[in-house]
């Protein structure tokens, strides 16, 4: 994987790990002890690299924003209808969450260290990424007649938004055997049925 910028390669290997250790066992199972195990190393190199559980995972949730913003803004960019935008905005993250499952784990896990400022703080930046690319593609869409304008743009964002956390968590607790992209096109074709106008 290749990691933002600030993120070693090592980091990189210590993040997947992390991720592994998250889908096999939830948070709970993410101690630097199994991930020492994980990575054969010791514990104390890796507290060279990370000083605790909290710190792996909001960088596992801080390079998931990172990632986003990119493939979000190349899909607004080369995408100039709202319908386009909408379709392409999922189905990048359907494709990534493929390819990388146990971020699903990190970016859609109720109680994740739940008493930590920083993850609070690095989940509800993941889910602004979201928001600031997704609103304006609806907002454009019913400006130009596309989408209904019979329920707000806000109230159609958490409905899709919602949608989108469902699927990804029936997709985790079925150990990510169905394929996510196939069953994501379903959840856009469903989606847009609701909210085009035509």
């Amino acid at each position: 994987m290749n990691m933002a910028t600030g993120i070693s390669s090592r980091q990189s290997e210590i993040i997947e790990a992390a991720g592994k250790i998250l889908s096999a066992h939830g948070v709970g199972g993410l101690t630097i002890k199994n991930l020492a195990n994980e990575m054969q190393f010791s514990e104390s190199a890796l507290y060279r690299h990370f000083s605790s559980k909290e710190d792996i995972i909001v960088a596992m949730l801080t390079y998931l924003a990172d990632n986003m913003e990119q493939r979000f803004s190349m899909a607004i960019k080369t995408n100039p209808d709202p319908v386009q935008q909408f379709a392409e905005l999922f189905k990048s993250q359907f494709a990534f969450f493929k390819m990388h499952p146990h971020f699903v784990v990190a970016a859609f896990s109720d109680g994740l260290l739940e008493d930590s400022e920083r993850v609070n703080s690095a989940i509800a930046n993941l889910m602004g990424t979201m928001r600031r690319h997704l609103l304006p593609a609806i907002l454009k869409g019913q400006k130009q007649g596309a989408f209904t304008k019979q329920v707000k743009a806000d109230a159609l964002l958490h409905i899709v938004m919602g949608a989108m956390r469902l699927h990804m968590y029936q997709w985790r607790i079925q150990n990510f055997k169905p394929d996510i992209k196939r069953s994501g096109d379903a959840l856009i074709k469903t989606l847009l049925t609701l909210i085009k106008t035509t």
